[in-house]
């Protein structure tokens, strides 16, 4: 799309009616969007056309449709999280990577659909009504930002934005048969993403190849004053390098990862993907992670906690939704908590209050920080011998809408092999590797901090050969 809009074949006003044409076909069954910003969006196309028509320079996202999912802030334009507490919330401000989109010429149309404050494996918890994957309405699209994948995946939008607390980035990908890229802790500006968990989230790109996920990733990342957590980094076209050969990348296949129980096909897929890699040169060994079996339980330790932290804020004083039915401080409170959050929300507030209280701070938070320190060392020890680590996304195809709602720890288990990267605060990404019975199997590709370079490359190769090999 940006190189026929560049050689005039197409404008940006088309590139736009034609998003939202596709939007108006499919998006009633879809539930991709929460909101949309159609004359926006129009506006903004008008003026990049102007724009190329009187010769000046146009971003790297000029005319793109992008999909911001519904916990990046927008300015004067909903941002609900998914959740009945923040039905009505419009921001005074745009988040840091908003401005960078806005600053390449990227063309917002709209807000799309997750689980209540990223609160999901599935894209069911949301106030909103559940988001169905493109491939099969009767699936889920996965989650938290399954509204961004699916929007992606169905052709309402060129590229969106989800963001990623255990895997909700890699999760959906993996469900709708795209590139999702995790990237590294503080490579991308978190100011301005409402917060789930603060150590542990990073906004994500998604795409429906390698080359579209990695022009979102080099659209996106750079240091941000406003955000602590931000690195000064060194700035990377991460196109620049994609086609650079893999021959001799050392690959390691966590055998923790691998003997855990999953479906038998997903894991056979997995395995042709790694047999591709060797025979474009990678140097393929078996490796351990010793904690990795303890991933699971420190993360969502740590990430109820600061879910505990984070929502308090939400209690119906200062913005949001507000209960009716109060007579005092303490029931506004309590009142507008238990009517505005859902049950998923309400569950891992308690958990994590539970795990911060003075009786078993030591024994819950502080036993998982330093389980989580562990879990760190042994990728810091992998990572001085291999460039990358593969592993499956998901244990598990696309399961069907309703069938784990009910079970939250059946739930949970979707994020087994995802969660370790977070609390590592290391990159990865997710791709198609193969199909079973119509359904899409991801490939998880793992790297050090800031190689998120040794990732695409990696990715865009195995990519390659699919194409030539017709798949």
């Amino acid at each position: 799309m940006r190189k026929k809009l560049i050689d005039k074949e197409i404008s940006s006003k088309e590139i736009i009616e034609a998003h939202i044409k596709k939007i108006d076909e499919v998006d009633g069954d879809i539930n991709a969007f929460i909101t949309l910003t159609r004359e926006e969006a129009l506006k903004q196309a008008d003026e990049i056309d102007r724009k190329i028509k009187d010769g000046e320079s146009i971003g790297s996202l000029a005319g793109i449709p992008i999909g911001i999912k519904d916990n990046i802030v927008t300015r004067n334009i909903k941002t609900t999280c998914g959740s009945k507490i923040l039905e009505n919330f419009i921001p005074p401000y745009d988040a840091a990577v908003i401005e960078k989109i806005k600053g390449k010429d990227g063309i917002i149309l709209g807000k799309t659909n997750m689980d209540e404050f990223a609160m999901g494996s599935s894209t069911e918890t949301s106030y909103f009504g559940s988001t169905k994957n493109p491939i099969d309405l009767e699936r889920v699209p996965g989650g938290s930002s399954g509204g961004s994948a699916a929007a992606v995946k169905a052709g309402e939008v060129a590229l969106s934005l989800g963001s990623e607390t255990g895997g909700s980035v890699r999760e959906p990908a993996s469900f709708c048969g795209l590139v999702g890229i995790k990237p590294t802790y503080g490579l991308v500006s978190r100011y301005g993403v409402i917060p789930m968990a603060n150590s542990l989230d990073q906004v994500g790109v998604f795409g429906r190849d390698v080359a579209d996920a990695a022009l979102m990733l080099s659209g996106i990342a750079g240091y941000d004053i406003k955000d602590s957590t931000s690195m000064k980094v060194e700035d990377t076209d991460y196109l620049t390098k994609l086609a650079e050969d893999i021959k001799g990348m050392r690959i390691g296949l966590p055998k923790e990862y691998f003997n855990i129980d999953m479906d038998k096909r997903v894991k056979e897929e997995v395995l042709k993907a790694v047999k591709v890699f060797e025979k474009l040169g990678g140097e393929v060994e078996e490796i351990s992670l010793p904690y990795a079996e303890y991933g699971l339980p420190t993360y969502y330790i740590i990430a109820t906690s600061e879910i505990s932290s984070n929502l308090a804020r939400f209690d119906g004083i200062r913005y949001g939704y507000r209960s009716k039915d109060y007579s005092s401080l303490d029931e506004i409170y309590i009142n507008t908590r238990s009517e505005g959050f859902g049950e998923e929300v309400k569950r891992r507030i308690m958990l994590g209050t539970y795990a911060l209280s003075s009786g078993y701070h030591d024994a819950y938070y502080k036993k998982a920080q330093r389980v989580r320190t562990l879990i760190k060392k042994d990728f810091d020890e992998a990572f001085k011998k291999y460039d990358i680590i593969l592993s499956p996304t998901v244990p598990t195809l696309p399961f069907k809408l309703g069938e784990k709602i009910e079970d939250p720890l059946a739930m949970y288990m979707s994020d087994l092999m995802t969660v370790s990267v977070n609390l590592a605060g290391i990159c990865a990404l997710s791709m198609p590797c193969g199909m079973v019975e119509g359904l899409p199997v991801g490939l998880q590709i793992i790297g050090d901090r800031f190689k998120e370079m040794n990732i695409l490359k990696a990715a865009y190769a195995f990519e390659r050969e699919g194409e030539s090999n017709g798949i």
